[in-house]
């Protein structure tokens, strides 16, 4: 790992750091949305979720584009989009605009994070690959720390809630040239397209010594989704990530989502600026526990460490929802929920960058995101369609009801296999092939 390497990770952390931000945007301006345009909570999820329901989107059409014309290319598409999303959100006049302009920046965000996880894993060498990513993972919370303190101790009180999106979309903007300029095209996705001359393009700006040939791509090997699902030895890898990782955030996404609607709410009630603090705290503990995961996973592998924090995260939900006296115990709990439950986020991402082969890395993980992604989008609508149900002081009954989906998805992740993407696709290329009767054999 040389000093370029180092730099395209951290590049790669803030980038994640960008989604973080973004993403949670519209749960610090919840508050302001809610008193401004005078909408129930059950509206409100709509609103929260827009982007989320962009962000699949945008992990499945986009996360292919990162495998089809390169991982570069797609993020610099990505920033546009999401610039131009917050932006526009920024200037919003009603729920139904602020859903498209939401939609728009979850297409950005949800294609940035398949591209983004493909970069960090494929620039980095064995050794250091699980730390980096864990580090990458951290970086979603961390863009979520940041903002939380820049939206409670400036923008809110300063420019109210549509600062908030304005913020966001000049940050995205300049992170434009800064990509185009620092981080090269990765050697893998290079190398299948048999780009010999750009692969030791690559290798020349991380101070790797050029290589005269390159090692063949699997013939059946195209960056398409449906060539990932019809692949035996890699469907049950994509449909096992897929539906874990849904599971999961719809827990995970009730937390970031509503935790300050909740908090505002919540008797004797906190101004919108004080509410926003929890978010911020949530993230202390989820940039703190990806971190901290990292050198778990490196020690003691991927799988069992990802279970149990898929476990200790529902129960940690679940205790949320007892409700605090005080804003510092909200924020404890709130810094628990975040560290265990992005623990686990941290095990999904290195399952990704592990459990597809490099000529689909983006393209898998980005169908894995879109997928979860549902999960992420239906978490507040599912969430306000329970306070509906239930009313508001059923604080307790929904946050269990929430939590059981980091307990399906432990189900989920206890049957993954312990292999390789690559690996697998390369003991398939081997597997005898079966000809049947009367058939001559070519």
């Amino acid at each position: 790992m040389n000093a370029r390497q180092w730099i395209v990770v951290v590049l790669m952390v803030v980038l994640n750091a960008l989604d973080g931000f973004d993403v949670l945007s519209s749960a610090f301006a919840a508050p302001g949305i809610t008193a401004e345009w005078n909408i129930e909570r059950a509206a409100l999820g709509i609103v929260l979720s827009a982007e989320l329901v962009g962000m699949g989107f945008g992990s499945v059409l986009l996360g292919g584009a990162a495998d089809k014309f390169g991982r570069k290319n797609t993020m610099l598409a990505c920033l546009v989009f999401m610039a131009a999303g917050m932006w526009m959100a920024g200037h919003a006049q009603g729920v139904t605009s602020m859903v498209a302009f939401r939609f728009i920046t979850g297409i950005g965000i949800g294609g940035m994070l398949a591209a983004t996880n493909a970069v960090t894993a494929e620039s980095t060498n064995v050794r250091w690959r699980k730390t980096a990513i864990a580090a990458y993972v951290a970086g979603y919370p961390l863009g979520a720390i940041i903002g939380g303190v820049a939206a409670s101790e400036w923008l809110l009180p300063t420019f109210g809630w549509r600062g908030i999106f304005d913020f966001g979309a000049i940050v995205t903007a300049a992170l434009i040239p800064v990509v185009w300029l620092l981080v090269p095209e990765t050697a893998a996705y290079r190398a299948s397209k048999g780009d010999l001359a750009g692969v030791n393009k690559t290798l020349a700006a991380f101070g790797k010594a050029p290589i005269d040939g390159l090692p063949p791509v699997p013939a059946a090997g195209k960056p398409k989704v449906t060539d990932i699902l019809s692949n035996p030895r890699l469907r049950p890898v994509t449909l096992l990530l897929a539906f874990g990782y849904m599971f999961h955030t719809i827990t995970f996404y009730y937390i970031l989502k509503f935790a300050v609607q909740i908090v505002s709410d919540y008797p004797p009630g906190y101004p919108p600026p004080v509410a926003a603090t929890v978010l911020t705290w949530a993230n202390v503990g989820g940039f703190t526990g990806s971190l901290l995961f990292g050198f778990v996973m490196q020690r003691f592998g991927v799988k069992w460490p990802t279970a149990l924090m898929l476990l200790i995260g529902s129960v940690a939900v679940a205790s949320f929802g007892l409700g605090r006296d005080t804003i510092g115990a909200w924020q404890w709990a709130t810094i628990l929920t975040g560290f265990f439950t992005n623990a686990a986020i941290s095990g999904y991402y290195a399952a990704f960058a592990r459990g597809f082969p490099a000529y689909a890395r983006a393209t898998g993980t980005g169908f894995v995101l879109g997928i979860g992604r549902l999960g992420a989008a239906g978490s507040p609508i599912i969430a306000g369609a329970l306070f509906q149900a239930l009313g508001n002081d059923q604080l307790f009954v929904v946050s269990c009801i929430m939590a059981l989906g980091s307990l399906a998805s432990l189900v989920c992740f206890l049957m993954l296999p312990e292999r390789e993407g690559d690996d697998l696709v390369a003991e398939g290329s081997h597997d005898p092939v079966t000809v049947p009767a009367g058939e001559p054999v070519r």
